[in-house]
């Protein structure tokens, strides 16, 4: 099945039964381990959701600007920066990242699965360029794997080809003089779903610093 993900696509979903949940994630751990020891500066989360990851940014410190598509997402991590006590460290922008562009670079332009209506690899390549020169471009995605579909994955599907990639596909798109490539890999862990079933989920993460 092919998915248009539109703001429609993003408003159903976030204005669903499964939003209350989305909502209440913790940052990726991914996040946590490529962006930990660096100097805090201004980052652009690209695709936030609900904001898990803006906010523990904004809790070390970065100045957050957290862009996504749908206003319910937005909502939902409006009131947990307040809650979390770093509601003026982020600024929320609803945005189609298709057509959006910021006003300036960023120490670190991030993104975590998101899956803008446009190709995929051409959405990274759009957000690369946001990048200030000697920032960190982190790109955490789904990994495109050739296992048969086995019904799990995210709410039990897996997600849809188009919106998968490679870490060779990612790297293959940074000009080496422009990038250094601190982390391509692919992996896989797994998340306790609904009913405390397991999920694996198969990751790509990229961090490439600009030179």
């Amino acid at each position: 099945m092919t998915h248009t993900f539109d703001k429609n696509y993003w408003d159903r979903i976030w204005e669903g039964d499964r939003a209350a949940a989305m909502a209440a994630g913790q940052p990726i751990p991914h996040l946590v381990r490529e962006v930990g020891d660096l100097t805090p500066g201004t980052a652009l989360d690209a695709g936030c959701g609900a904001g898990a990851e803006a906010i523990w940014l904004a809790t070390r410190g970065w100045r957050v600007t957290a862009a996504d598509i749908a206003p319910a997402a937005l909502a939902h991590g409006a009131e947990r920066a307040a809650a979390a006590g770093v509601a003026g460290m982020v600024e929320w922008v609803e945005a189609d990242l298709c057509e959006w562009a910021p006003q300036a670079r960023f120490d670190l332009v991030t993104t975590h699965y998101a899956h803008p209506a446009m190709p995929q690899l051409d959405f990274y390549d759009r957000i690369a360029a946001w990048v200030a020169p000697a920032g960190t471009l982190l790109i955490v995605g789904h990994l495109h794997h050739h296992e048969p579909n086995s019904g799990h994955g995210h709410g039990g599907k897996e997600p849809p080809a188009e919106a998968s990639v490679t870490a060779a596909d990612i790297t293959a798109r940074l000009d080496p003089l422009e990038w250094e490539v601190v982390t391509a890999q692919q992996g896989h862990r797994t998340l306790t779903g609904p009913g405390g079933h397991p999920v694996p989920i198969h990751d790509v993460v990229v961090n490439a610093r600009r030179r």
